[in-house]
């Protein structure tokens, strides 16, 4: 199988990149190769095959645009209606449990969205207004292993986890980190860093450059407990009057938690997301979710005993935190190894290897929004702005 451009990971960067292709005129071939049952990232949303009621935004409950002019593709999705305006209350909890008003946090200032319906409507309408301008094909549920250089110099294949056979493809974009990273060695246990490999073989040396800073960046993770609620169990929650509680640094030294949100689902349900503390994380860095992509796409060695020490550890924390009960709830984990990249990340100009027909783009490139999902659209709409030109000539 063969296309014009491959772009590895479909979240927010991945599919931003599609449609921003999309709106500067190009309409070659792209495929989307995901990881994940769909795309989304950490702005994805969990749902269950057996379960239609469950619908919980586990990664991201909301999005933030700090700073105008906005992202160029915030407007063909508010028209399209796959983003709306965030319209819950927002508060703080501190050392002492007590509840305030929300504090300045680089994660919800500035104007506040989310998906609509649910937070996987931001990358479903980026791939939407892709699709409709140019053929756009997603593979979820699909794992890159290796990135070999075609003898040409002008592309490249790429091998899925047992070596087969995945593309073709003039052009290359990774828009995360995990096949440019050392973390996939050190969780995931392969013997070389994917794109290292590839740059060392080709020794191009603005890839090389990528390639090596790509390798150095540094970030937090977040362990994430999942909890569902019946219409019975949720009362006390429903109650609450706000949807996104954020910890101050004294209440996440004590409690192990950075922020709590609650999402009203089907059938009367409710979901409630607690997200770890960055040193609670670290504490348990090498404890997956079993329902992971970590587990069940790459392999990651289960540890039932662990995973349920973790997730009694948040469970107990919350309920000490809001006095609040979460009896008869079920209850999962998800782990973000590379939650939060640290500044200041790869230069802009590195983003783009002309010669070896590869760019990158994602919330860990240096910028406005570093971090966030609003610096995953910014720079991948400023890799799809440089990129275009080539691709033209290459047409």
């Amino acid at each position: 199988m063969a296309t014009d451009l491959a772009v590895i990971g479909a979240g927010t960067a991945g599919c931003a990149l599609a449609a921003g292709l999309r709106l500067r005129g190009w309409s070659g071939s792209i495929t989307l190769l995901e990881i994940g049952r769909g795309p989304g990232g950490r702005t994805a949303t969990r749902r269950s095959r057996s379960d239609p009621s469950f619908v919980l935004n586990h990664g991201a409950p909301l999005f933030n645009i700090s700073a105008s002019p906005e992202p160029r593709l915030l407007e063909p999705l508010r028209q399209g209606g796959w983003i709306a305006l965030f319209n819950g209350a927002l508060a703080s909890l501190d050392g002492e449990g007590r509840i305030g008003a929300a504090q300045p946090d680089p994660l919800s200032s500035g104007a506040l969205w989310q998906g609509a319906p649910q937070m996987d409507g931001l990358c479903r309408g980026l791939l939407a207004l892709a699709k409709q301008h140019g053929p756009t094909n997603l593979q979820s549920g699909t794992l890159v292993r290796a990135l070999e250089p075609r003898s040409d110099g002008r592309g490249w294949k790429l091998y899925g986890s047992e070596g087969q056979p995945l593309l073709e493809c003039s052009w290359l974009v990774l828009s995360g980190t995990l096949l440019a990273h050392p973390r996939c060695q050190t969780v995931f246990g392969w013997p070389d860093v994917p794109l290292q490999q590839a740059a060392t073989e080709l020794g191009e040396p603005q890839l090389c450059a990528a390639a090596t800073a790509l390798s150095q960046i540094e970030s937090t993770a977040s362990s994430n407990l999942l909890l569902s609620l019946s219409e019975a169990g949720a009362a006390a929650w429903r109650l609450q009057p706000w949807r996104l509680l954020q910890f101050t640094p004294a209440a996440q030294e004590r409690w192990g938690i950075r922020r709590v949100s609650l999402q009203a689902m089907p059938a009367g349900r409710w979901g409630v997301v607690v997200e770890s503390s960055a040193a609670f994380a670290e504490r348990h860095l090498q404890v997956y979710g079993s329902r992971s992509s970590a587990a069940q796409v790459l392999g990651a060695a289960p540890q039932p005993q662990a995973e349920a020490q973790v997730i009694e550890a948040l469970d107990r924390a919350l309920q000490d935190a809001l006095n609040l009960s979460t009896a008869g709830s079920e209850r999962q984990l998800m782990r973000w190894g590379a939650a939060f990249p640290k500044p200041p990340g790869p230069a802009a100009e590195l983003t783009l290897c002309p010669d070896s027909h590869i760019g990158f783009c994602g919330d860990a490139i240096a910028g406005l929004g570093f971090g966030r999902v609003e610096g995953a659209m910014r720079s991948a709409e400023a890799l799809a702005e440089r990129l275009v030109p080539l691709l033209d000539a290459a047409a």
